[in-house]
């Protein structure tokens, strides 16, 4: 008895329980793999043409203007191309330019450099002729003028003491007493006279001028080594001694 009751109770709750609905049906139709192929039925069937299978690959090409191509067109675009190949072969690989009304007009350059007109001979030919050219060359050798050379201007005006010629004649250093010099404050009078000179060559030169360097009036040699004012005849020396 309990076995039987067990067995209605099952029968019951089978009753009782939902279906679980196909996942490859779709919305409104049974089975969306079948819609896909009806609709590209229909679809075939507007256009006018027999559909074609998923994996078909068209035989046909359009040109730039999008024109169909066919065997003929396809013909006469590779023997152009090959024509315009060999041209440019010819050509030392630049493409040949047909002429055309449809062509640019030529761009002009206009550079600086060029053939001189005195090396272009049709065009000298053109201006000038042997009996002109003799005439030139005459005319020429008449303008034609020698210069002879002439001695050089004396300088003018007062020649003062040389002081290159006393600095190379001079065989004692800077320093070594050669002159005797007497007197009081001769330091403070060689600062205060030697500074009113522009140099020491300024300085020199009128010392020579004023007696020196056997005199000394200003008091611009107190060491007596016959050079005024700090001037150096070293200079002068190794100048002339390279």
């Amino acid at each position: 008895m309990r076995f039987f009751l067990c067995a209605v109770g099952l029968v019951a709750l089978g009753a009782c329980t939902t279906s679980v609905p196909d996942s490859g049906a779709g919305v409104g139709f049974d089975d969306y793999d079948a819609y896909r192929a009806e609709k590209r039925a229909r679809d075939a069937q507007l256009s006018g043409g027999a559909l074609p299978a998923p994996d078909a690959v068209s035989s046909e090409s359009l040109d730039a203007t999008g024109r169909t191509v066919t065997d003929d067109d396809a013909e006469s675009i590779a023997a152009e191309a090959e024509a315009a190949l060999a041209e440019a072969d010819a050509n030392s690989g630049e493409s040949v330019v047909h002429a055309s009304p449809d062509n640019p007009a030529p761009t002009t350059v206009n550079t600086s450099t060029g053939i001189s007109g005195e090396n272009d001979f049709e065009a000298v030919g053109e201006r000038r002729s042997i009996e002109s050219d003799a005439a030139l060359i005459a005319r020429n050798r008449a303008r034609y003028k020698v210069i002879e050379p002439e001695a050089l201007p004396s300088r003018s005006g007062a020649q003062g003491p040389n002081i290159v010629a006393y600095a190379l004649s001079s065989k004692h250093p800077v320093g070594a007493q050669v002159y005797s010099r007497v007197g009081f404050n001769k330091e403070s009078k060689f600062r205060r006279n030697c500074a009113k000179y522009a140099s020491p060559d300024r300085a020199q030169e009128d010392f020579l001028s004023r007696g020196g360097p056997q005199k000394d009036r200003l008091g611009l040699d107190p060491d007596g080594d016959g050079y005024a004012c700090s001037w150096n005849p070293a200079p002068f020396q190794k100048a002339v001694g390279g």
